[in-house]
């Protein structure tokens, strides 16, 4: 991999990503949104003295999935289609690369939505506990497989396929994953659920920053597993046109 081509497609990968007006507005508004709406209106049981302690966490797993799977998959879907990446693959650039250089461009975006959620749900009346460090690495390897998720379906399917997959999986992982409920909740599924990303993601954020106990050895790897596999599958085989 190439440290120049990596920064100067970070770049580009940034420009553009601010250039998406519409589409950054709804990727805070929607967080936003929920936090401030669950956290307040008693619509979910949580367990937790303060339902913000629960939701917190949950709305910034949501973000890291809605920017790194959903938004990430779809707009280089159609970047694919309408031929963006073509000259790409004629460059020395490698899809690794370009994968890397997007999910650079999504960390950058999620700095500013944890900075937003975070102050926000301070004000609620959020008091993250001290597992701050573990948090910022459940958020580093959630973002880094659910980037993964979404490049693999950008580079496999159709750009209007992509949107519907991605936007379903997004429903997936909001109903299955302990993010908008307590994942015991979902009774004997929870086991095969605690081996997918989203709920990984959700189990690792709701212990660190809103119960303070300690993240499992078991998440870690799951989150891991999928940090490392998807990703490289992704970058296998994807196609730039």
């Amino acid at each position: 991999m190439s440290w120049r081509a990596l920064r100067a497609q970070t770049a580009a990968e940034v420009r553009m990503t601010l250039e998406q007006g519409e589409r950054l507005l709804v990727t805070f508004l929607i967080p936003i949104a929920g936090l401030v709406l669950f956290s307040v209106v008693p619509i979910v049981a949580t367990g937790t003295a303060h339902r913000v302690d629960f939701f917190a966490p949950s709305v910034l797993a949501l973000a890291v999935v809605s920017t790194a799977m959903v938004n990430l998959g779809i707009s280089t879907g159609f970047e694919r289609s309408w031929g963006v990446l073509k000259r790409l693959g004629a460059t020395p650039l490698g899809s690794p690369t370009l994968l890397a250089s997007k999910i650079l461009a999504v960390l950058g975006v999620e700095i500013v939505q944890v900075a937003v959620l975070g102050a926000i749900a301070t004000g609620l009346g959020w008091h993250p506990h001290a597992g701050i460090a573990a948090g910022v690495g459940a958020e580093l390897l959630g973002t880094v497989a659910f980037a993964g998720i979404g490049f693999l379906l950008a580079g496999t399917l159709r750009a209007e396929v992509t949107l519907a997959v991605a936007n379903g999986a997004y429903l997936v992982v909001l109903g299955i994953s302990g993010i908008m409920f307590p994942l015991a909740k979902l009774g004997g599924f929870a086991a095969v659920a605690r081996l997918l990303p989203g709920a990984a993601l959700a189990d690792a954020l709701h212990a660190s920053l809103g119960t303070g106990a300690s993240v499992s050895a078991e998440t870690w790897i799951v989150l891991a597993a999928w940090a490392l596999a998807v990703p490289t599958i992704a970058a296998a085989s994807f196609r730039f046109e």
